[in-house]
């Protein structure tokens, strides 16, 4: 059914928005058609992934899903940088750190929790991901907000490209870490060892996918980021809302699917993989490449959030930590942390 709907919004959204780019349709229609077209292609990438990763071994797999995890976001957000929107861009981070631990996290344990009463996950998962969750949005975040207080702007660049370099030279050992030298512990316990999964497209069509996808995603990404003055106007709508909530979700709406799916499945670990494991991609590989991306754009992205968006991402951060280290979840848990997504968007749409 899911596939079913992903190859609509493909076939048909992607040519009716280049039609549309042709034929210079309003804001509005181009808006919706992007956003549904986006969501498509954002599905194919994940499954074509997936399969290059069941065909290439764990290792490599892993590797590709961190590398093509966030890859919708990333292209959106590099056209966005381009239009010179640092504001949106900054706050589609936040956006997927709070869509990811809060909405997410929050749905998957709530949808698997009314199915099954008591959902286990890795609890050596669990706690390496709050050490990374501690680090990642309360250091590497807090630290540019704080210095740059009593810094000039060019000291601040200065200071978040260094700690941009350091956030992906961490992020790349973490992958060597949990992939190689320490492989075994983190090896999921969702199904058993024996069972040999079998890719659903083969190497080769999931390359020419995964290419053609890419490139489609880069063309709709650059018509969805003209309508996004449209939108502040007609509805009024902030630079940090329409980050926060709209290109965060349009951008990670695949993933979020997924990771629902799999806990309704009862497979915890891949659901939390998916949730925390894309929020740790967004923070420590994502953000850090955008600053460096943005230094040859009109607008150079100092990593400085506005006070609201660190203490939502910290709140969120140390909500999941909390409810998570005990490697368990269940419905109620999965309320809380949706609760918390909606105060969040409210205050954020009000802001």
């Amino acid at each position: 059914m899911v596939d079913k709907l992903f190859a609509i919004l493909v076939f048909a959204g992607v040519p009716l928005v280049l039609a549309g780019a042709f034929f210079d349709w309003s804001d509005m229609i181009m808006f919706l058609l992007c956003c549904a077209s986006i969501v498509g292609l954002s599905g194919y990438i994940g499954k074509a992934t997936e399969s290059l990763a069941i065909v290439s071994g764990p290792r490599i797999g892993g590797l590709l899903n961190a590398t093509f995890g966030n890859a919708v976001e990333l292209i959106i957000s590099i056209f966005t940088l381009k239009a010179g929107m640092v504001g949106i861009v900054l706050a589609s981070l936040t956006g997927s750190v709070l869509g990811n631990l809060l909405l997410v996290l929050g749905l998957s344990f709530f949808v698997g929790g009314i199915k099954f009463k008591r959902q286990k996950f890795s609890v050596h998962d669990a706690r390496y991901n709050s050490g990374l969750l501690i680090f990642a949005v309360i250091v590497a975040f807090v630290i540019p907000e704080v210095f740059s207080i009593s810094m000039d702007t060019q000291e601040t660049l200065s200071l978040s490209i260094g700690i941009a370099v350091v956030l992906i030279a961490l992020y790349l050992a973490g992958l060597f870490f949990k992939l190689v030298t320490h492989r075994g512990i983190f090896a999921s316990s969702d199904q058993p060892k024996t069972e040999e999964e079998i890719p659903e497209w083969t190497k080769g069509k999931s390359i020419l996918v995964l290419l053609l996808a890419t490139v489609a995603v880069a063309f709709v990404s650059e018509q969805l980021v003209h309508t996004f003055e449209m939108l502040g106007e007609k509805f009024g709508w902030s630079e940090l809302f329409i980050g926060v909530i709209i290109v965060a979700i349009v951008g990670n709406a695949a993933e979020h699917v997924s990771a629902i799916t799999m806990a309704a499945k009862n497979k915890m670990d891949v659901s939390v993989e998916i949730a925390v494991g894309s929020t740790l991609q967004v923070a420590m590989f994502v953000a850090p490449v955008l600053v460096i991306i943005s230094l040859f754009m009109p607008q150079a992205m100092p990593l400085v959030f506005t006070l609201p968006e660190l203490v939502a991402m910290i709140t969120a951060a140390l909500l999941v930590i909390n409810l998570s280290n005990d490697g368990e979840s269940n419905w109620f848990e999965g309320l809380t942390l949706f609760a918390a997504y909606l105060i969040m968007g409210i205050g954020f749409f009000l802001l």
